[in-house]
C-alpha cells in the first residue's frame, strides 16, 4: 500500500460503487412501463452511446435509494472522506443517475458523467477526470474498459476486478486498496434459478398417477422429458420476473437479498441464462409432442401476462396462480395422451385457489409483524387479511367437496375396487389444508405452500398417506359395507 492520502479519488459507478448495471437496469424498467418503447431502442442507438443513455434517461429515471451498494467500498469512502480526501465520482452513467446517488451517498465533491453528445468512458472518461481532477489522482474501478485510467492514475483501487484484469494493472499502477467481489458460484444460480420451485412441476405426474399408468416406461420417459422442459421453463420465467421487479424486490424484507437483487449476479448473466433455459426447455418439449409444445407455449403467455400485468391486481393474481397450477396437470395429460377428468380439473381450481391465497396472506402476516401497512408492486393492503382468510379457507373446502362429490361418482364407483376408502383421503386433505392455514396464521409459512408442503414433515407424511390409501381403493376389492 502507498501514500495516497492527499491526491483525489475517482471513483467509478456501475460495478463498482454499486455492482449492478444502471442502463441495463434503466432499459428493464422502460420496457416495465410500456413495452412498446423496446421498438424505439434502435433508432435511438443511431444516435450514439450518450444519445442513446439521454433517451433512456428521459423516459425512466434509476432511484438511487433502492440500489444495492458495495458496503466495503462505502465505508473506505466514509473514512477517506472524514480525512478531507477530496472524492470525485466519474462515471459512463447518465447524469441524472450519477446526481441522484451523489445526492443518496453525500460523499462525493464533484460528479462527472455522460451528458448530452458526449459519453463518459474509457479515453473520455480519463480526458474529464484529468480536465477538472488534474494529473494526479487515484482511480476506483472493475472493468477492462477502466484500463486506460488506471495506467495514468498514481494508484488504482481495484473493485471486483477478474484476476487478469487485475493482473495487469498491477504491473503498471501501484495498488492503493483491493476489494474483492464475493464469489458468485453455483449455489448463487441454483438460487435464482430457483431450481427448489421444480417441485411445482411434480404436477405433470398427477394423470400418470390418477390414471394409473405409471408402469408404462415409454409414458414414464415422456414425463421426465416435459417435467425438465416445463422446470427450465419456468427457471427462465423466474429470472425475467425478478429483473421485471428489481426495484419492488429491493425494498422486500427476504426478496431484497435475491441475486439480482443484492446485485450479486450482474443482469446481462441473467437474461443470457434466461434464453439459454428457454431453449432447452423447448427442444425437450418438442421430443414430448408437438401438443405438449402448445401446452408450454401457453404457459409462458400466461405466466408473462402474469409478470406483466396481472400481478398487481387484487385477487386477479390468485386466480391466475390457481389457473398456471392446473395448466401443468393438463400439460400432464397432453404429455401422455390421456383425457383429464373434469373432477380432478375442479378440484385443481379450488385446491390451488386456496394455495395461491396461502401465499399471499402469508406474505401480509409478515408484513404485519414487519409494521408495514400495504405491499408494493401489489394491489394488497394488511388490512384485506379479513377477506383473504375465510376465501382461502373457503376454497380449501370447496375443493373437498368436490372429492366428495367424485367419491360418489358412478365412473368412481366403478373404477375403484373399495371407493369408499378414498373417504380417508378427504378426512386427509380437511387436515393438511388446515395445517396450511394454521402454519400460516402462526408466521411460519416462509415459501411457496407447495414447496413448504414438501418440507414439512407432517405435510409429506399426509400426502404421501393419501396417495397410498388411492392405490388401495383402487387395487383392493374389500367389502365395507355394514
Amino acid at each position: 500500500m502507498i501514500d495516497t492520502a492527499d491526491i483525489p479519488l475517482v471513483v467509478d459507478l456501475d460495478g463498482t460503487l454499486t455492482p449492478t448495471d444502471t442502463l441495463l437496469e434503466s432499459v428493464v424498467q422502460l420496457a416495465k412501463r410500456s413495452p412498446i418503447h423496446l421498438l424505439r431502442l434502435p433508432f435511438w442507438l443511431l444516435r450514439g452511446k450518450a444519445g442513446f443513455k439521454e433517451a433512456v434517461a428521459a423516459h425512466v429515471g434509476i432511484d438511487a435509494e433502492r440500489l444495492p451498494y458495495n458496503a466495503p467500498l462505502v465505508d473506505y469512502l466514509r473514512a477517506e472522506k472524514s480525512r478531507g480526501r477530496q472524492i470525485v465520482l466519474a462515471t459512463a452513467a447518465h447524469h441524472s443517475i450519477a446526481d441522484a446517488v451523489s445526492a443518496r451517498l453525500g460523499l462525493f465533491d464533484q460528479v462527472l458523467a455522460t451528458r448530452t453528445g458526449h459519453n463518459l468512458k474509457g479515453p473520455a472518461k480519463l480526458q474529464a477526470i484529468q480536465d477538472h481532477v488534474g494529473e494526479a489522482f487515484v482511480y476506483a474501478g472493475d472493468c477492462t474498459a477502466d484500463l486506460p485510467i488506471w495506467q495514468r492514475a498514481r494508484a488504482a483501487i481495484l473493485v471486483g476486478v477478474p484476476q487478469h484484469v487485475a493482473a495487469q494493472v498491477r504491473q503498471a499502477t501501484p495498488i492503493e486498496r483491493d476489494f474483492p467481489r464475493a464469489r458468485t458460484g453455483l449455489a448463487t444460480w441454483l438460487r435464482a434459478l430457483r431450481v427448489h420451485q421444480w417441485i411445482k412441476n411434480l404436477l405433470l405426474f398427477v394423470p400418470l398417477l390418477t390414471t394409473f399408468e405409471f408402469t408404462d416406461p415409454d409414458k414414464l420417459i415422456h414425463m421426465v422429458l416435459a417435467f425438465m422442459a416445463f422446470s427450465l421453463a419456468a427457471s427462465a420465467t423466474y429470472v425475467v420476473n425478478d429483473l421485471w421487479d428489481l426495484g419492488s424486490d429491493r425494498v422486500h424484507p427476504r426478496k431484497r437479498l435475491r441475486p439480482f437483487a443484492s446485485g450479486a449476479l450482474p443482469i446481462h448473466h441473467g437474461l443470457v441464462v434466461a434464453g439459454a433455459a428457454l431453449a432447452a426447455s423447448l427442444g425437450l418439449a418438442a421430443a414430448v409432442s408437438p401438443g405438449f409444445v402448445g401446452m408450454l407455449l401457453t404457459y409462458l403467455a400466461l405466466t408473462s401476462l402474469y409478470s406483466w400485468v396481472i400481478k398487481e391486481y387484487v385477487l386477479m393474481d390468485v386466480l391466475m396462480l390457481s389457473l398456471l397450477y392446473t395448466i401443468r396437470i393438463l400439460a400432464g395429460s397432453v404429455a401422455i395422451g390421456v383425457a383429464t377428468s373434469s373432477w380432478l380439473l375442479a378440484f385443481s381450481v379450488f385446491i390451488f385457489l386456496s394455495l395461491a391465497l396461502v401465499k399471499r396472506c402469508a406474505e401480509l402476516v409478515a408484513m404485519h409483524e414487519s409494521g408495514a401497512k400495504a405491499t408494493r408492486g401489489r394491489d394488497y393492503r394488511v388490512s384485506d387479511l379479513v377477506v383473504l382468510w375465510p376465501l382461502g379457507v373457503g376454497a380449501a373446502l370447496c375443493a373437498v367437496v368436490v372429492f366428495g362429490l367424485f367419491i360418489s361418482a358412478p365412473e368412481t364407483q366403478t373404477r375403484y375396487g373399495t371407493p369408499q376408502l378414498l373417504w380417508l383421503v378427504a378426512m386427509g386433505l380437511v387436515y393438511w389444508m388446515a395445517r396450511l392455514w394454521i402454519k400460516t396464521s402462526r408466521g411460519e409459512m416462509h415459501d411457496d405452500p407447495v414447496v413448504y408442503a414438501l418440507k414439512d414433515r407432517g405435510s409429506r407424511l399426509t400426502v404421501l398417506a393419501m396417495i397410498a390409501v388411492v392405490v388401495a381403493a383402487h387395487s383392493l376389492v374389500l367389502d365395507l359395507q355394514p
